[in-house]
């Protein structure tokens, strides 16, 4: 081969080799970014706020759960007789203080007017009898004995009006604001226990609180129950997230608020919607459920991203790719 060919064929290859090594730069710069993560769907367990015996379950396993859907129920019968007693002391404090409010009846204040009046009777013939006594003695008519013991039965007397006149002053003033104010602490007192009967009856009816699918069926009737032990585990229908992780380089692409597209490995062609919610302000080394090799031994950033058109198809812990082929890519 003539050296003029050979130099023009080595011009040709390294041609050749610089438009390819130009191609494949920019078509790297160009790849859109591409994350592999796993779908998170977060469970809830679900449990009485109250103890008892577990009277019936209306779910099992796989039941599609609806928010408000009554799940089971304890036996109330305890529940109930609680709140008869409680409804009775509020009965009796109700009464106890509306008395205290209403005072004396008007009977009560004439019979402790009679009563007055009867005192001063006694009072005053004691006190008559006291001085004609006082009066013989001067004479030594009596002896100091009789004298004596009209003084004792005047200075009785008198203590029986006095304790006759402070009760009708009593009974025509009322009960005192202390004796009043401590009837109705004791009604108040009553009145929250019996709230809490009534919602410690409510509380033996397990509602769902939101939508789901029935993962867990813990218990069964007629088990004994205490309070917070866990009956069903519920895997919630919203929110559905993308748990994915990315590296330093690229942390720039990840900025919250970006939508991205999620395909997953049954639907490859039709990519679920997302936008990323969360980016860890912390790095960590990469999990060992992150499968692609140049991320193994990285440290990484954890990314959130909520799925906006999530159905049953998405499953806890799929496998799930994220692609930010969506026009944009940080400059």
């Amino acid at each position: 081969m003539k050296k003029p060919v050979v130099i023009v064929l080595a011009v040709v290859v390294l041609l050749a080799a610089g438009c390819g090594g130009w191609w494949w730069y920019h078509s790297q710069q160009d790849k859109p970014l591409t994350l592999y993560g796993n779908v998170d769907i977060r469970t809830l367990n679900m449990s009485f706020r109250v103890g008892g015996r577990l009277a019936s379950l209306a779910v099992d396993e796989g039941d599609a759960i609806a928010a408000g859907q009554t799940l089971g129920e304890l036996d109330k019968a305890p529940y109930q007789n609680a709140l008869l007693q409680a409804q009775a002391g509020v009965s009796v404090a109700q009464a106890q203080y509306d008395l205290m409010q209403a005072g004396y009846r008007d009977e009560e204040v004439a019979q402790a007017a009679a009563a007055v009046k009867q005192a001063q009777a006694a009072y005053d013939y004691a006190q008559n009898f006291f001085a004609r006594q006082q009066g013989l003695w001067k004479s030594r008519t009596v002896s100091a004995n009789d004298l004596e013991n009209a003084r004792s039965s005047r200075d009785q007397a008198l203590a029986s009006l006095k304790s006759a006149q402070d009760k009708l002053r009593q009974y025509r003033s009322g009960n005192r604001e202390q004796d009043i104010a401590q009837a109705k602490a004791s009604l108040e007192q009553a009145q929250a226990q019996l709230a809490q009967a009534q919602l410690d009856l409510h509380d033996t009816t397990l509602v769902a609180p939101a939508n789901g699918t029935l993962m867990t069926r813990a218990v069964e009737p007629g088990s004994m129950l205490s309070a917070g032990s866990t009956v069903l585990t519920l895997s919630l229908t919203r929110p559905v997230w993308v748990r994915a992780y990315i590296d330093e380089t690229s942390l720039g692409d990840a900025k919250p608020g970006r939508e991205v597209l999620l395909y997953t490995d049954g639907r490859p062609d039709k990519p679920y919607h997302g936008k990323i919610g969360f980016v860890s302000p912390t790095a960590e080394f990469t999990p060992k459920t992150v499968e692609t090799p140049d991320l193994r031994t990285d440290l990484v950033y954890r990314l959130r991203i909520i799925v906006n058109d999530a159905d049953d198809a998405l499953r806890q812990g799929m496998p799930v790719t994220v692609s930010f082929d969506n026009g944009q890519r940080h400059e």
